[in-house]
């Protein structure tokens, strides 16, 4: 319960920016990277509107938090190789789903990223 609220404070909504920025609160450990997979397409090139389950999952996604890397046996921090913003190939099965406010995420460690895409 909110003092001089009559809701109780599970029960409220967040304000939609700050559901939008949900991710940001969350801080990946170690090699972990957190990844919002990219939407597909929803028509086709020549207008077709594709039902939801006619749409392929992308295996692409945009990194939105890495954690600080991985340490070696002498204690050393071994650097990541992607960053935040970059656009990533991901694994078709592997990582962990999460929910963040209203979007979907996924964790994978730093190895499992397949390959950066660089813009041109």
């Amino acid at each position: 319960w909110l003092p001089g609220s009559s809701k109780f404070w599970w029960r409220t909504a967040l304000p939609e920016a700050a559901m939008a920025q949900a991710y940001k609160r969350f801080l990946p450990l170690a090699d972990r990277i957190l990844v919002q997979k990219l939407k597909g397409e929803s028509k086709t090139a020549s207008g077709i509107l594709l039902p939801d389950t006619a749409k392929h999952e992308m295996n692409q996604g945009i990194v939105k938090a890495i954690g600080a890397g991985r340490r070696n046996l002498k204690g050393e921090l071994l650097p990541m190789s992607t960053k935040v913003g970059d656009t990533v190939i991901v694994p078709k099965y592997g990582g962990v789903e999460v929910k963040l406010g209203e979007e979907e995420y996924n964790i994978y460690r730093d190895e499992d990223i397949v390959g950066v895409i660089k813009a041109e």
